[in-house]
């Protein structure tokens, strides 16, 4: 298979990548034939996704704003993904000029495309690394530069911990992130779920098992236990286009298949 001039060196074009097939699902350019027949097999069986990643990501930059609303203007964003038009930097900047934010991912191309978009950019940072070590994000060079302890910060963990089984000990990972975190800091949130709607198919799900990295549906209980220690702002752990829309929607809610939510750390 021939390399694309923009592919990193030393990544796998044979495996899809979760992130690569959510750059196709937004009709991004950033993705090998490998993800979009991937992505092509799981729409055949949940055609919804390319409406539900538009929604997730439309609340994504909803909660952005509110955050900065809030006073919040460092963002630490975790699992950031490829980047798409409407990042974070692009929200929080045009509400607070001064906002801060570091991307971290363990994808290769996510990382490479993300340092690419910011490379002169001094108050943004790309970090590679892996959720299931929360010490290795917390304690790492970008983080510690860009992120003043003292403030507060917006942690996020936008359509994620779907992919984190629970014998990786979620929850914990959530809390250990959360407890490095001062008072005023937020968690913004979302998670797939089957609550409301048809459960995605089998062979939808064995696409993301094959990979290595199975879609997990939670409950809209079990997602509202990562906000332990946070108060859930209203109108609480909703589906995507019920978290303060900017406009009325005529979609069922159900429909996008996850849950969002905002909480403030006290």
């Amino acid at each position: 298979m021939e390399r694309p001039v923009w592919a990193p060196h030393g990544i796998d074009l044979t495996r899809p990548s979760v992130a690569r097939m959510y750059d196709y699902y937004l009709g991004g350019s950033h993705n090998f034939e490998v993800d979009r027949a991937a992505a092509r097999t799981a729409l055949e069986v949940w055609p919804d996704l390319p409406m539900i990643m538009r929604a997730n990501r439309a609340f994504m930059r909803r909660a952005v704003r509110f955050a900065v609303d809030s006073g919040i203007k460092q963002f630490l964003d975790i699992g950031s993904g490829i980047p798409t038009f409407g990042n974070v930097h692009e929200v929080a900047r045009a509400a607070a000029p001064d906002a801060r934010v570091v991307y971290v991912d363990h994808d290769p191309v996510a990382i490479a495309h993300s340092e690419a978009i910011v490379a002169d950019d001094d108050q943004t940072s790309v970090l590679q690394a892996d959720l299931l070590k929360p010490d290795d994000i917390i304690g790492s060079e970008a983080v510690q530069r860009l992120i003043d302890g003292g403030e507060p910060v917006a942690l996020m963990l936008v359509a994620l911990l779907h992919f984190v089984g629970d014998q990786d000990s979620p929850r914990d990972i959530v809390a250990r992130l959360r407890d490095a975190l001062p008072p005023g800091s937020c968690l913004i949130l979302t998670h797939a779920t089957n609550e409301g709607y048809a459960d995605p198919a089998d062979e939808e799900r064995d696409v993301y098992k094959r990979m290595g990295s199975p879609l997990i549906m939670r409950t809209r209980q079990e997602v509202l236990s990562f906000f332990d220690g946070f108060e859930v702002v209203d109108p609480g752990v909703v589906f995507y286009s019920q978290w303060r829309p900017d406009a009325a929607d005529e979609e069922d809610p159900a429909r996008y298949s996850g849950y969002a939510g905002f909480g403030l750390k006290r």
